[in-house]
């Protein structure tokens, strides 16, 4: 997700709105003095055929479509691990139980890491060389997870697959942004999610059955194969669609044809590439010291960190509870899986129609805060979830009963992610890729030092209480989305709350 100067009003000349969009660099603005200037260079017209946003349908499907799956590979090795971590520790000779679970959430600490260097990088040299590159490195450091022969080695080369695994994930809606327009980014949101949302849930499931028939090891080749293969399609048929990099590239072309180095893009900051880089990586650590941007963003994290410790402590809950094995086991992800899904579909059918519906209600003025209705679902279902799966199993009812309740909390999961995502792009919308990386990096360093304590907690208390003090921090965050509908608008327009980017 990368974001550009460009698009703020840095100056107070009157500015032409040609494409609005979330995603900054997408937002082509040019001032009427610019317009007449023959020495900038922007899109030929609204349909120039470089503009991302007049490709065709079919490009444009293709294009969404790698992304996805590219989105869905990397969450896939986030977990892969997760079934597979008794026998990894086992052949290393180890029984801290806190390092088994670091082992699959020290993929989360690189996708914290991650968007810091993968967004600025972005705005330099465009998407598509970050997506080819990073998909290099992702294949690289599996192999090197495969053929990893000490637990040290094994837990750094899973850091770095997860920087270069974080490359879809911060990048993924900013390719959206740069060719769906607003009206219609709802559904291709939804569909890039689906990828996002199902592949934690596929990891432990491929992991639980491969780790007992070919060895752990194996888990890692397989995603380095898969890796592998998708690295040939992104090679062969993802385009830049960043609207930054593609004007720069026309202007450099046409400097040599028409010999004028006076020539310059549109998108231009004036910034040198060290100042942009600089200027791009400390902006989204400053959004977080915004009250607004800082509780959704730690209401996000918190939740997302439920979905990791239920990957970590399922092998202990499932195989202690019921007797289940590793494949088995890996099957009650099957539960979140399904939640996660439901809660895509809820979003992209119920969302934008309740937007619509506040906005008309309420005198036609669209405000981010009615994406908070949306939330406040999403805060229900997750506490639901918690007490239902942590006492179902704590009872010992049948199995299916506690995967019913991971269901609640899987959609309530997807539910927080979405609204909160959809909210925070809504009132920032100049900055939107830099607060949505804000949010990522503070998701992701939760979801990866929380589990870290999952199997400790289960021990000394037991499955239903243990799950109930996560159940009850969730039920303390319900009145947040209610607090917000109200008074949002007041605290993001106050000026002891705004922060100076």
């Amino acid at each position: 997700m990368a974001d550009t100067e460009k698009s703020e009003a840095s100056d107070n000349k009157p500015q032409t709105r040609l494409d609005a969009d979330v995603d900054c660099p997408s937002a082509v603005e040019t001032s009427a003095e610019e317009a007449k200037d023959p020495d900038v260079v922007d899109f030929d017209g609204p349909n120039d055929p470089e503009n991302p946003m007049n490709w065709s349908s079919a490009k444009k499907t293709a294009a969404i479509a790698i992304v996805s799956l590219m989105t869905l590979l990397s969450p896939i090795g986030s977990t892969i691990s997760s079934a597979a971590a008794s026998d990894i520790m086992e052949h290393f000779h180890s029984a801290n139980e806190s390092l088994e679970a670091f082992v699959t959430t020290i993929f989360l600490l690189g996708y914290t890491f991650g968007p810091i260097v993968i967004a600025p990088l972005s705005e330099l040299y465009g998407r598509a060389l970050l997506y080819q590159v990073c998909m290099v490195l992702f294949i690289i450091f599996n192999v090197a997870c495969a053929v990893a022969n000490s637990l040290g080695s094994l837990i750094v080369f899973r850091f770095l697959a997860g920087i270069a695994g974080s490359c879809p994930v911060t990048l993924g809606t900013g390719s959206i942004a740069d060719m769906i327009p607003r009206e219609k980014r709802a559904g291709a949101m939804a569909a890039y999610v689906v990828g996002a949302v199902l592949g934690p849930s596929i990891g432990p499931i491929c992991g639980g059955y491969l780790t007992p028939a070919a060895g752990w090891r194996w888990n890692f080749w397989l995603m380095a194969i898969a890796s592998g293969v998708m690295t040939v399609v992104v090679f062969l048929f993802v385009r830049e669609s960043y609207p930054y990099v593609i004007q720069k590239r026309k202007t450099e072309r046409l400097r040599k044809q028409t010999g004028n180095p006076s020539l310059r893009s549109a998108l231009d900051t004036g910034k040198t590439p060290r100042e942009l880089f600089a200027f791009s990586i400390l902006r989204p650590l400053k959004m977080l010291l915004s009250p607004i941007v800082f509780m959704l963003s730690l209401y996000a994290a918190v939740v997302y960190s439920y979905l990791y410790l239920c990957f970590t402590t399922f092998p202990l809950v499932f195989g202690g509870q019921y007797g289940f094995g590793s494949g088995a086991s890996g099957l009650a992800t099957i539960g979140l899986g399904v939640g996660s899904l439901v809660g895509v579909f809820f979003c992209g059918a119920v969302a934008e129609k309740l937007s619509n519906y506040l906005t008309e209600k309420n005198g036609g003025e669209p405000k981010p805060e009615y994406r908070f209705p949306t939330l406040a679902v999403g805060g229900f279902c997750v506490p639901i979830g918690l007490f239902w799966y942590g006492w179902a199993a704590e009872s010992k009812a049948h199995w299916i009963v506690p995967i019913i309740g991971t269901s609640f909390l899987g959609a309530g999961m997807i539910i927080t992610y979405m609204a909160s995502t959809m909210y925070l792009v809504d009132a920032y919308t100049v900055y939107a890729a830099s607060v949505t990386a804000a949010s990522t990096i503070f998701r992701c360093l939760f979801g990866a030092l929380l589990p870290l304590a999952g199997n400790a907690m289960y021990s000394a208390l037991g499955v239903g209480w243990g799950t109930s003090v996560l159940g009850f921090i969730a039920v303390a965050f319900t009145p947040l989305p209610f607090i917000f509908y109200i008074y949002g608008q007041r605290i993001r327009e106050t000026k002891r709350f705004k922060v100076e980017f």
